[in-house]
């Protein structure tokens, strides 16, 4: 039987390790990565399955033994699982619907097995504002048995330059109200709600600086709240003084703490000088500092 998600009560803290990208296999191993999200009290956890999971998508046995004892030594809760349909794997032609739907439910195996309840599902785009490849309807309408079977909820991700306000997001809830499902969602990254830029001159050279974009106001992601099984707490940088110079932190997360929202909000880094050894990880302190603030904890 599915185990419903629990979604109500305060937010909750993690990481996604996409932050430590500079780090990984240079200066830190996944047990590092745990340990340093142990001591931050972040316990929520995103991985990328073609980047964390050595064999992908066929790990050894020997890796998942040493993952479940990494989850229990760190007291890691295995929260989002990131992973694609490679919808442009084959030159000249976009995936069918049955291909779409075996690669989904490859990876709603592997998630279960690693305790993860929620995918960030990657659909692939057709254009600038990210508009999902023309089948994804009938791939994920196929797919949610299966979800159910494995007890994972597909989750794309509502990134800029989408506004929470367009024709996309619209299709979504449709699509849910529709189907009647609890197993497709919404993952919410708050790059959507960044009302600042960054100096260009405090990136590198060779750094992609975030393109100026419409933003959505933190109001409109109230009422997708039931939908929202997770959040990439994205950021750019945070002060000495343990604020987001960017995004309206305190905002966000009071709206969320306001409307019982329980779910994750998972720190994800994409700020200046990210591809630099030890940038990322004290970003990420402050930046769980900052939230923990906000959350009075």
């Amino acid at each position: 039987m599915t185990e419903q998600l629990q979604l109500k009560g305060k937010p909750k803290r993690g990481v996604s390790l996409f932050s430590y990208s500079a780090e990984y296999g240079v200066s830190m191993s996944l047990e590092d990565m745990f340990a340093e999200m142990n001591d931050m009290g972040a316990k929520g956890l995103e991985i990328l399955a073609n980047s964390h999971i050595v064999g992908y998508p066929n790990p050894s046995k020997e890796w998942l033994e040493n993952w479940d004892r990494l989850i229990e030594k760190y007291d890691i809760v295995p929260v989002e699982y990131g992973h694609w349909v490679d919808s442009r794997l084959y030159e000249g032609r976009e995936l069918t619907t049955e291909e779409s739907y075996e690669m989904l439910v490859r990876d709603f195996k592997l998630a279960n097995r690693l305790g993860f309840k929620i995918l960030r599902t990657k659909l692939g785009v057709i254009d600038e504002i990210l508009t999902p490849v023309k089948n994804w309807k009938e791939f994920i309408e196929k797919a949610l048995p299966m979800a159910e079977k494995y007890n994972v909820r597909i989750c794309p991700e509502i990134h800029a330059p989408t506004l929470l306000n367009s024709k996309m997001v619209d299709d979504f809830v449709e699509f849910i109200g529709k189907t009647g499902t609890k197993h497709f969602g919404l993952n919410i990254d708050f790059g959507v709600f960044q009302t600042e830029r960054l100096p260009d001159d405090e990136w590198g050279p060779d750094e992609f600086i975030m393109p100026e974009s419409d933003h959505s106001p933190v109001e409109d992601i109230i009422p997708l709240l039931p939908y929202v099984y997770c959040c990439h707490a994205k950021f750019l940088k945070v002060s000495d003084d343990f604020e987001e110079v960017t995004i309206p932190y305190k905002k966000i997360i009071n709206t969320l703490v306001d409307h019982n929202w329980g779910g994750y909000m998972l720190s994800e880094y994409e700020g200046p000088n990210k591809n630099i050894i030890g940038v990322a990880p004290e970003q990420i302190r402050k930046h769980q500092v900052m939230m923990k603030k906000i959350l009075d904890e």
